[in-house]
């Protein structure tokens, strides 16, 4: 992840020199130091100005497409970025031979349907021998979101000043929210009489109800952790919510057991194999 997001800014950069190189007009041929330059010279000049031009174009294009692949391949769309450089080797007291730069970076991007700004300092200590590089300061500015997980999880990467934790979790977290909306999506559109969704398209929690069995519903809440490391896991649980009279009738514990044994069906059958089995199982319910 850390040698994507670096060709990321070197393209980026390329790009941005390229861009510049591209909008500098030609030399006009008043400016030509010799003014008795003949006609032909003049025209060969320009043309090769502008093959120049057009070879410079074409860098740019095919730079511009890879820093899209790239994008594409991490999930990660940024739109503005911007960097400050500051020589400290001036005005701190340092040793001799040691070089000190403070270097201020802000970046605006997206990932997916999530927006995000970054402010991020990085210090370098350049001696004769080496040079080490580290995040002093880390500020991240989330959009509003329907994703209270994130909120912890953004005050833990800026408490670390972990900015490629935070790149790789946010990546691999929204990847999930999509499955698991999607997934919801597809059973909803599949038994409408029988699946809810409280929350709208974006919802964690999708309930089974049956029409015959006025009272039974299940619950299957679909959490999105991201832990202390920084790994994004997804997390089913089955509540259920039931009749007294027919708890009372459950001689053999098989509601009070139903949440332990979906775990095992999720490690058998996978997510959607799982959630599948759940509806037909309890509700008798026909393709």
């Amino acid at each position: 992840m850390e040698a994507e997001w670096a060709e990321v800014r070197a393209l980026e950069a390329e790009i941005a020199t390229l861009r510049r190189a591209c909008e500098e007009p030609t030399a006009s041929w008043k400016e030509t130091p010799n003014a008795k330059k003949s006609f032909k010279n003049i025209y060969q000049s320009e043309s090769e100005g502008l093959e120049f031009s057009k070879d410079l174009r074409r860098q740019l294009g095919h730079l511009e497409s890879e820093l899209s692949l790239l994008s594409t391949l991490m999930g990660i769309n940024i739109r503005k970025y911007s960097k400050k450089t500051e020589d400290l080797s001036s005005t701190e007291m340092t040793e001799k031979d040691i070089k000190k730069v403070l270097q201020r970076h802000r970046l605006s991007g997206s990932c997916h349907m999530v927006t995000f700004q970054l402010e991020f300092q990085i210090l370098e200590i350049q001696n004769e021998k080496n040079l080490s590089s580290v995040i002093t300061d880390l500020n991240i500015i989330m959009e509003p979101t329907e994703y209270s997980e994130l909120s912890e999880f953004v005050s833990r990467a800026e408490e670390r000043r972990d900015l490629f934790m935070f790149f790789r979790s946010l990546h691999f977290f929204v990847e999930w929210c999509e499955y698991r909306k999607l997934t919801f999506k597809h059973f909803k559109e599949k038994y409408p009489d029988v699946v809810q969704l409280p929350e709208g398209a974006a919802s964690s929690c999708m309930g089974i109800q049956s029409a015959s069995q006025p009272g039974f519903e299940l619950v299957i809440v679909w959490r999105i952790q991201i832990d202390d490391e920084g790994k994004v896991l997804p997390k089913l649980d089955l509540l259920t919510k039931i009749p007294q009279q027919a708890l009372e009738l459950d001689k053999k514990k098989v509601i009070e057991s139903a949440p332990l044994s979906f775990r095992t069906l999720l490690g058998v059958l996978g997510i959607e194999a799982a959630l599948e089995s759940l509806i037909k199982l309890f509700f008798n319910t026909k393709e």
